[in-house]
């Protein structure tokens, strides 16, 4: 009796060790700036549990930070990817300006940046970050749709894996289409644009050249900006939600 119990003390020692072992390392690890108020809450709110779904069936983790406080080069050196979840480029702290501009220059990691990325100028008594609007392509926020607009977006380079499984144009229900004092196509790759001539309702809001997804290859890391971001019904969109996660896997790969 004595040597059966042993045997299966054995065994359940056994399995529990090989249950530990047989359990995959995480494949990288995301960390995700998102904003704590405003219009765009409702967006996050759409956004964090498809991620957090994503991340536990694709097994990586995604940690969140609504504010920069706890960004500095060691704290980013933990992640693989950084997404900035509809956060503005101002009113970072500097160390946290600091590291990211580290991490981005010298590919310590990748970068998905959303919609409000790009509100670039001085706002709230902030002046603009230099650095952050050439890293978007020299550009400045100009104006925008108030009043929302359906819209067609174009597929300028189909065989970025950004657009992998991605139709050749998409329809975009609900967005405020930011415009800039110019174009960013010079000074990036355009993956993607806006046909401004499907507006609905129509807008005189326009700036000709449109691009709405790119990135800057002119950094080591690798990094895609994608404009549409501020109403959770993107998340009502397989492609948008095709796209995000591709962004994602492309965007952590060392």
């Amino acid at each position: 009796m004595r040597s059966k119990i042993f045997l299966l003390i054995v065994s359940i020692i056994i399995i529990g060790h090989s249950t530990v072992f047989s359990q995959k390392a995480p494949r990288f690890h995301v960390v995700a700036l998102y904003e704590n108020g405003g219009h765009h809450v409702e967006y996050t709110k759409a956004a964090r549990p498809w991620l957090d779904k994503l991340a536990a069936d694709s097994n990586f983790t995604i940690d969140y930070i609504r504010n920069t406080d706890l960004i500095d080069s060691a704290f980013l050196s933990k992640y693989q990817l950084f997404i900035q979840l509809d956060y503005p480029p101002y009113a970072w702290k500097d160390k946290a300006v600091k590291a990211f501009e580290d991490y981005i220059t010298n590919g310590r990691g990748g970068w998905i940046g959303f919609h409000h990325a790009t509100l670039l100028g001085d706002f709230d008594g902030y002046k603009m970050w230099d650095w952050f609007s050439g890293f978007m392509g020299g550009i400045t926020y100009k104006n925008y749709i108030p009043t929302f607009a359906r819209a067609k977006v174009i597929i300028e380079d189909p065989h970025h894996p950004v657009m992998k499984g991605v139709p050749s144009s998409f329809m975009v229900e609900k967005e405020e289409w930011y415009t800039y004092d110019k174009s960013p196509r010079p000074n990036v790759h355009v993956i993607a644009s806006v046909d401004e001539s499907t507006y609905s309702p129509n807008s005189d809001i326009k700036m000709g050249d449109h691009p709405v997804i790119w990135t800057n290859p002119n950094v080591k890391a690798k990094n895609v900006y994608i404009f549409m971001g501020h109403s959770p019904v993107l998340f009502n969109s397989e492609v948008y939600k095709r796209i995000f996660c591709n962004a994602i896997f492309w965007a952590s790969a060392r």
